[in-house]
């Protein structure tokens, strides 16, 4: 699977600052928002197609953050079989 795959090409402050990415706030706000008032019934069709992009999105964060985890993983077990 190529969402399991390691990433290439990137330091450690890097892969940490990825494995450690969240939502930006703003994002984070507006998808609270409309998780409560979908769980009411409360969301218009646009709203709707809103909510699918952020979660589309935060799939997405979180294969990242996934994929710069295992990244750092497999650069400590390597670090660690050369000691």
């Amino acid at each position: 699977m190529a969402d399991a795959a390691p990433l290439v090409g990137l330091n450690l402050v890097q892969l940490e600052a990825l494995a450690e990415g969240k939502l930006a706030a703003a994002d984070q706000l507006e998808l609270d928002d409309l998780l409560a008032r979908h769980a009411g019934g409360q969301l218009s069709e646009e709203e709707t197609k809103r909510l699918d992009c952020i979660l589309e999105r935060v799939d997405q964060l979180n294969i990242l953050k996934a994929r710069a985890i295992l990244t750092l993983e497999q650069q400590r077990l390597t670090e660690s079989a050369k000691a």
